[in-house]
């Protein structure tokens, strides 16, 4: 161990890095920081020649970052991590509180649980910044770069979770699956009982693109069947979806509890699945260190408590 080496890289080099990766801008991280840009240049300066690596360049207008700096991240983040949980030991008083923190849902799981959980979490913390982003904008990764404290997404729990990088999954409500049809398509006026596989399998299907999820245990069945699904369109939210369903003969298959709230979903027709698509569930992902904050696990309690107060699937 080089203790001289590591003298000379401090917290303010670390949670510049820190911040860096996340904004990919000096300015940007200047006014993160509340300091100057010619300050954050002069950090990074320093940081360049201790670790002896360029860290950031410059690609046409853009910063980009080298492959150790992105290397660094995890671990940068897990430093200050520990850190915090330090020089914050003192009982977390949610009314006192000023941070801020990054949640991502998917469109469907907005519906179903922001309301309730931002006033939730508004009428203890009012001071508190809270950004919500899209799933799709920023996947897993964000977890372990520091750039998301929570995700919250609907997923096939019939499958292992990813659990890579220390990923953490807890189920918060379970679910079934539903197929949805505008009330004027031919198989609308069929009973569950007589919508069958074929019928199921006969028309084309509205999908939803998540890069970060494996394949739903459904389609891995039916293609063990030689059978799969005839997708037309793939479109990144559950809204976007419902809308080319209320407008066509595709069918969409999506989470029931959110095709019973979802104003996009009103008036179309749902069926139950004509096979066995496993288990389905709206989960709570984070990264395993971040739970040394005391705010993080005080958020965590309020959107367990959140999820509790969902009423039952009927």
């Amino acid at each position: 161990m080089d203790l001289i080496k590591l003298s000379h890289i401090s917290m303010k080099h670390l949670i510049t890095l820190h911040i860096m990766l996340d904004t990919l801008s000096v300015t940007s991280s200047a006014e993160r920081l509340c300091v100057s840009p010619s300050s954050v240049s002069k950090i990074l300066s320093q940081l360049r020649e201790n670790l002896n690596d360029e860290l950031f360049y410059r690609h046409g207008n853009k910063l980009v970052a080298t492959p150790l700096a992105r290397r660094l991240g995890p671990s940068v983040h897990q430093i200050i991590n520990d850190m915090n949980q330090i020089i914050t030991q003192e009982a977390f008083e949610p009314s006192r509180y000023t941070g801020r923190f990054s949640l991502a849902m998917r469109e469907s799981t907005f519906e179903l649980f922001a309301t309730n959980l931002i006033a939730q979490v508004l009428a203890q913390a009012p001071n508190i910044r809270l950004d919500i982003c899209s799933k799709d904008s920023i996947g897993f990764e964000g977890l372990v770069k520091g750039r998301l404290d929570f995700i919250i997404l609907p997923h096939d729990g019939s499958q292992q979770p990813d659990t890579h990088n220390k990923l953490v999954w807890e189920t918060l409500i379970e679910d079934h699956m539903v197929c949805l049809m505008n009330p004027e398509h031919p198989l609308a006026a069929k009973t569950d009982s007589q919508f069958s596989l074929d019928d199921y399998l006969n028309y084309g299907h509205i999908a939803i693109t998540d890069s970060d999820l494996n394949i739903p245990f459904f389609e891995m069945q039916l293609a063990q069947q030689n059978r799969k699904r005839n997708v037309v369109i793939s479109v990144p939210d559950f809204g976007g979806a419902a809308v080319m369903c209320q407008h066509s003969d595709l069918l969409f298959t999506c989470s029931q509890r959110w095709a019973k709230s979802a104003f996009q979903a009103k008036g179309l027709v749902a069926k139950a699945l004509p096979f066995n698509y496993g288990n389905i569930a709206y989960s709570l992902v984070w990264h395993q260190p971040s739970m040394n904050d005391p705010a993080h696990r005080w958020l965590y309690q309020q959107i367990l408590k959140c999820c509790c107060d969902q009423p039952p699937e009927s």
